[in-house]
């Protein structure tokens, strides 16, 4: 009852359990709970409990797969006790053991380029065949990218949501979490019901960053919610690791910010495993696996227009001068080219490489 009071958050939730069980706080005499430094509306809202939100908890609770793990919970993450405001309760779907698994985070862009997902996809693939946990935060782009590579080897994800896990936001990965929660788990602070919005989205956050051994940001614009969550772990003493990319991207210059401030530089798996190994204790570091892309082979043309094609914006009037092929031909190899995921169009009218 005490996460469905109106103006009491987590700091305050944990300042109460310090002084009294949640059972003794409702009967706990007005004079006492104004010494906590509880608000009077706080108080009149304890007073008069919402027992309706509690049976709606709990019916919540009975469906197959759901769980509830409390703050003094002994299956509540440790690692996440340890950030500076911990969520007092977590809501789950799904297998709540890989909540003590070592994790990685994968976070990034919404509207990420070709190749950040396919960078984001590859990275949780090689990750989760490693052996690791690959956490996000259910949100377009990056984040799904990375469940669905975590899920394309059967390996294991966890989706930390900013809504009721009674809801999927947004709703077109409605499947996605289905999947999820089918062999990983969901993870929400926010009680059955919870709508979204945007101030939970940094809450969440907080969550991904606290429960991860390392954080790795795909592509990330200047001013970005993935920024916001890396520098919550740089505060939480998480290793984080970025992927470097073009000057003129300008989803790359939050990365490349990162970078400039201390993050890692990354360009393999085995970069992340290296660096994590000294965090894992007693436990022996998973072998790393790179997953090796399949793509039909290409032609000599075709090979030869992509070593003219640059790792910054190159435009099809150079490509002319440079390889001596029509417009037309260039044209039907860029397409080629670009459905492999070699390449990637930008703005201008241009194209740079990828890989």
């Amino acid at each position: 009852m005490l996460l469905r009071t109106p103006g009491v958050g987590s700091k305050t939730f944990l300042k109460c359990l310090e002084h009294y069980s949640p059972e003794a706080l409702f009967s706990t005499p007005r004079e006492a709970l104004l010494q906590l430094g509880l608000s009077a509306k706080i108080i009149d809202a304890l007073k008069n409990p919402r027992w309706d939100l509690i049976e709606t908890d709990l019916n919540w609770l009975a469906q197959e797969n759901n769980h509830i793990i409390l703050w003094e919970d002994t299956n509540y993450p440790q690692q996440l006790k340890e950030i500076a405001d911990p969520p007092p309760i977590l809501f789950a779907r799904g297998d709540i053991d890989l909540i003590h698994f070592p994790q990685i985070a994968i976070v990034g862009s919404r509207n990420p380029s070709n190749y950040g997902l396919q960078i984001a996809y590859e990275f949780a693939q090689s990750l989760a065949s490693s052996g690791f946990t690959i956490t996000s935060g259910l949100a377009l782009g990056v984040d799904a990218a990375s469940h669905k590579g975590a899920l394309s080897i059967q390996g294991a994800t966890i989706a930390v949501t900013g809504t009721g896990l009674d809801r999927v936001y947004p709703a077109a990965h409605k499947n996605l979490a289905t999947d999820i929660a089918s062999t990983g788990v969901i993870l929400s602070e926010f009680p059955p019901g919870t709508l979204a919005k945007a101030n939970h989205f940094p809450r969440r956050n907080r969550i991904i960053s606290g429960l991860c051994m390392g954080l790795l940001v795909v592509e990330a614009a200047k001013k970005s919610g993935s920024l916001i969550t890396a520098r919550m772990a740089l505060e939480q003493n998480r290793e984080v690791f970025a992927i470097p990319g073009s000057i003129y991207n300008p989803l790359a210059r939050g990365c490349n910010a990162l970078i400039r401030e201390g993050a890692k530089l990354v360009e393999t798996t085995q970069d992340i495993l290296e660096e994590l190994a000294p965090h894992l204790n007693d436990r022996p570091l998973p072998q790393a696996i790179t997953k090796t892309i399949k793509t039909n082979e290409l032609s000599e043309e075709q090979q030869n227009l992509l070593n003219h094609i640059q790792f910054s914006p190159t435009l099809i009037d150079q490509l002319v001068l440079t390889t001596n092929l029509s417009v037309d031909k260039i044209s039907s190899h860029l397409l080629i080219l670009e459905l492999q995921g070699y390449i990637s169009p930008t703005h201008g009218g241009g194209y740079q490489r990828n890989k």
